[in-house]
């Protein structure tokens, strides 16, 4: 296996990144785009980043004019470093606040499975392989 960097990581996520990895209450709320590729991203990615680098999925909520449009997920390194790679698909003026550590379901998740598993065999054609999925 190639050692790889967070920015080949990084990299790696946004070529992926597409309508069918995107969250399906996204796709109804806005539809996806390739203008704004990281749009509901965030969740399938941070999943990513914690199979590949472990530390924390951290999520938020999402807010515009007052009220709540969803949420939002990034990782916390196991250093304490914060990365959100997909942060920029908020371009209407969103806020995201509470945010919380939540613990990651053990074995297959109960939403978004299929757009999970297509993003990680698509870094994988990337990066080369990729560790086991998470199942216990």
């Amino acid at each position: 296996m190639t050692p790889w960097t967070l920015t080949d990581l990084e990299r790696a996520l946004r070529a992926s990144w597409a309508a069918d990895t995107c969250s399906p209450d996204d796709l109804e709320r806005a539809g996806w785009s390739p203008d704004n590729p990281a749009w509901g991203q965030c969740h399938v990615t941070a999943l990513v980043v914690n199979d590949l680098l472990g530390g924390d999925l951290v999520l938020g909520e999402v807010h515009l004019d007052g009220e709540q449009h969803g949420y939002h997920w990034w990782n916390r390194l196991p250093g304490g470093m914060e990365v959100d790679l997909t942060r920029e698909q908020f371009r209407r003026g969103q806020t995201v606040t509470a945010a919380r550590v939540v613990t990651r379901p053990p074995g297959r998740l109960p939403r978004r499975w299929d757009e999970y598993q297509l993003l990680r065999h698509r870094v994988a054609e990337h990066l080369g392989p990729l560790p086991a999925l998470p199942l216990t």
